[in-house]
């Protein structure tokens, strides 16, 4: 490959992971506006590979991880989440609830939520559930 391919394809996975972070930021910004507590972004669980949760938040006595995915078009972002993207998911919210004691008791939900480019954020309550 030459070298001008690898910058343009360097070029567009930073876009890429900026059209990313600028989505999470507005699922911050409509999860607030629902009255959602944040308790993380970005979350980074274990060394083995488990990954990042996008959104971890509160709201009564309910622990939501939020997968964020942004696309063009919605029916595409709502197609981006793979069975093994929720496995993975699934296993993060494990490791996390793990290391936080206080959240013992509250149940636990699994959302997605869905942005495309001038259309209002699609919040997908209880997407699915553990073993799904």
């Amino acid at each position: 490959m030459s070298r001008d391919h690898n910058r343009r394809r360097g070029r567009s996975k930073l876009a890429a992971q900026a059209f990313g972070r600028r989505a999470e930021g507005w699922a911050v910004l409509w999860l607030r506006l629902k009255f959602y507590r944040i308790l993380a972004r970005r979350q980074r669980i274990g060394a083995a590979g488990v990954g990042e949760i996008d959104i971890i938040a509160a709201k009564g006595g309910v622990i939501a991880f939020i997968e964020v995915k942004a696309r063009a078009e919605l029916a595409d972002a709502a197609l981006a989440l793979t069975p093994r993207q929720r496995q993975r998911l699934c296993r993060g919210a494990e490791a996390y609830l793990a290391r936080q004691p206080a959240l013992t008791g509250h149940s636990v939900r699994f959302d997605v939520m869905l942005l495309a480019p001038r259309r209002w954020p699609v919040h997908m309550i209880d997407a699915w559930r553990e073993g799904e």
